[in-house]
């Protein structure tokens, strides 16, 4: 059992971690016809904006109700009203996801009164679903952010889809997967004859397309025919622990059953995954499959001599981190340092004696003077990279010193044949100038 360590420091020296209304915000990003509206300040939203924009290189379509001193003080109801007004004149959304900031949820705003009283001063928007998450940016961490907002659209009364898919699956897709990754689980999923439901989908909003038109708001993602069609599903399958309390809502409200997948990376993970497909559609495992799998056992077997004893310390969300941890543990390397940025269940059965919940001045203070083969983080890790003069392979949020962020898959057969060559490569690179 890991050892889960939160330092009493007063403040981030190094930070690792991004706030929870991003995560959330990119949570609703996964939506169709949305457009996320940051009820804060103006500052909050051109972080979060400026921060996405550089990691998927994409324009992001994000709103603010603009607080200022005086409305702080007095509420932000009026300012609420006005900008969902605004954004249903010039953007026509779809859906409109509403999260809070520091700044509200110190101020106390009664965020139910309030959209309970835009609803009845406004009865001509009836139709028009308004998401709602609470997320403090003084708490939590993006993966944290994204879980609330997940939980938030599954709770939401949409209306009824009346064509039914009896083949439907619903997948949760945790903040730990990239849009090329969704892209590939969808590619599976229906390769067993079923329709996966995937909320929310990245792989339409954020995987890096042209359109014809400027977009207002999301062009691709989840639609809203498909969220009321939720309680159609056959199954639920909840990628990353994050991703259980979403599930449980849809069991408790559809009586849907649900799985969790804590990881979608590595020989194990990915057989469980596919055989969880294969009993609920009662399709055997496509050939194709068959073969991706015989694939990556000679991958593995081709860079197990560049992974062993590798001394790597890791610092990323906690999803994401027992799913790098656990398939680097198996090509037989040693996690010699682990920092991460939220408390999660699933920290207590890291491979692993210790990690801590912190910064990446921990990171860089669990190491101390020893070697250090390759660190794994996001772009912010490039300096301690460089200190420590070993190289850095970027994971998580943000890469901005990166193309392609978009499009990368990490996950099922191909995805992990991906991470174990991109690593390899790095050890081999590293072999060669030494």
């Amino acid at each position: 059992m890991t050892n889960v360590i939160t330092p009493k420091k007063s403040l981030a020296v190094n930070p690792l971690k991004q706030s929870q209304p991003l995560g959330a915000a990119l949570a609703f990003l996964g939506l169709k016809g949305m457009m996320p509206l940051f009820h804060g300040s103006q500052g909050c939203t051109a972080f979060a904006k400026v921060f996405l924009v550089r990691h998927f290189r994409e324009s992001i379509p994000l709103a603010t109700t603009a607080m200022t001193e005086v409305s702080t003080i007095l509420g932000g109801e009026e300012n609420i009203e006005q900008a969902i007004l605004a954004l249903v004149d010039r953007a026509k959304p779809e859906l409109i996801g509403l999260l809070t900031t520091g700044l509200t949820e110190t101020r106390g705003d009664d965020m139910k009164g309030i959209l309970k009283s835009f609803r009845a001063n406004h009865p001509e928007l009836l139709d028009l679903p308004i998401i709602f998450a609470s997320t403090p940016d003084y708490q939590g961490s993006l993966q944290d952010g994204y879980a609330t907002a997940v939980e938030s659209c599954v709770s939401a009364d949409y209306g009824v889809n009346s064509v039914a898919d009896s083949q439907q699956v619903t997948i949760l897709a945790g903040s730990l997967l990239s849009p090329g990754d969704v892209e590939e689980i969808k590619e599976i999923v229906a390769a067993f004859g079923l329709t996966p439901l995937v909320l929310p989908d990245l792989s339409g909003s954020l995987d890096g397309h042209l359109e014809d038109e400027y977009q207002t708001v999301t062009s691709g993602g989840t639609s809203l025919t498909q969220l009321q069609s939720l309680p159609n599903s056959l199954f639920t399958l909840a990628l990353g622990e994050s991703m259980r309390p979403a599930a449980t809502i849809l069991q408790e409200r559809f009586h849907t059953d649900y799985q969790v997948f804590p990881s979608l990376a590595g020989l194990e993970a990915v057989d469980q995954f596919l055989w969880k497909l294969s009993q609920i559609s009662g399709v055997p495992v496509p050939p194709k499959y068959l073969r991706q799998r015989r694939q990556l056992q000679d991958a593995m077997l081709d860079t197990h001599f560049y992974f062993g004893g590798k001394r790597i310390a890791i610092a990323l969300e906690p999803d994401l981190l027992y799913q790098t941890s656990w398939l680097l543990q198996s090509m037989g390397t040693e996690i010699i340092a682990a920092v991460t940025t939220t408390k999660s269940a699933i920290l207590e059965d890291l491979p692993l004696e210790t990690v801590i919940i912190g910064d990446l001045e921990d990171l860089e203070n669990l190491l101390g003077d020893n070697p250090v083969d390759l660190l794994i983080t996001n772009s912010q890790g490039k300096t301690l990279a460089q200190k420590r003069q070993c190289p850095l392979y970027r994971l998580g949020y943000p890469i901005f010193d990166r193309l392609g962020n978009n499009q990368r898959c990490l996950v099922g057969y191909r995805g992990t044949m991906q991470f174990l060559f991109d690593v390899g490569n790095v050890f081999l690179e590293s072999e060669i100038n030494h």
